[in-house]
């Protein structure tokens, strides 16, 4: 079976995060909503400590509008996360609401031709591809360290245990090695 892979730059029509704007046409003010579940795409949403899996569902609430430079996109995205406290390493899960909004540049606009590509998307045949902008704006909105807990004291630099799990008063004593010597000489307490 023969995959479909669009020319660079081309969003795919068979992708679900991909909106056609055919219906809306090019009159400012037209506008359509649209609801969807998409499933995270490889490799996930997400930074290296919490993000939303691959696969898992993200569901998005858009308004595409004609505007007269493109079509301006606006909603939310929820989504579930999971990853790792960044103080104690234990599995964490929470839940994730972004705001979008974003301007998809007509061809041979005025914004076409007075932006880079890399600084504003573009409708391309009639068509928007969200995933870039939804990973983008997840992204800006997750803690760069996450925590199961704001009181989290994660782990004893001494032994590696979590403090949660540790006896109260535990430690290491670390003497300075050229005291010890001398700790085998003074009469014990």
């Amino acid at each position: 079976m023969s995959t479909h892979h669009p020319a660079a730059g081309r969003p795919d029509p068979a992708s679900p995060w991909v909106f056609g704007t055919r219906e809306l046409g090019r009159r400012a003010g037209n506008m359509r909503t649209y609801e969807r579940t998409i499933p995270a795409p490889a490799p996930g949403l997400g930074i290296e400590t919490i993000g939303v899996p691959e696969g898992s569902p993200v569901e998005l609430a858009v308004r595409l509008e004609a505007v007269t430079e493109g079509v301006y996109v606006s909603g939310t995205v929820h989504a579930a996360l999971e990853g790792e406290c960044a103080r104690c390493l234990d599995p964490l899960t929470d839940e994730i609401d972004v705001e979008l909004g974003e301007l998809f540049a007509y061809p041979d606009s005025a914004t076409d031709e007075t932006t880079d590509s890399d600084e504003l998307p573009r409708v391309v045949d009639e068509q928007i591809d969200l995933e870039q902008t939804v990973r983008d704006a997840m992204i800006t909105e997750l803690p760069l360290a996450p925590l199961c807990r704001d009181d989290c004291r994660g782990l004893c630099t001494g032994c590696g245990e979590k403090w949660a799990d540790l006896e109260p008063g535990h430690g290491h004593e670390t003497l300075d090695p050229r005291w010890a010597a001398l700790q085998d000489r003074l009469p014990a307490e």
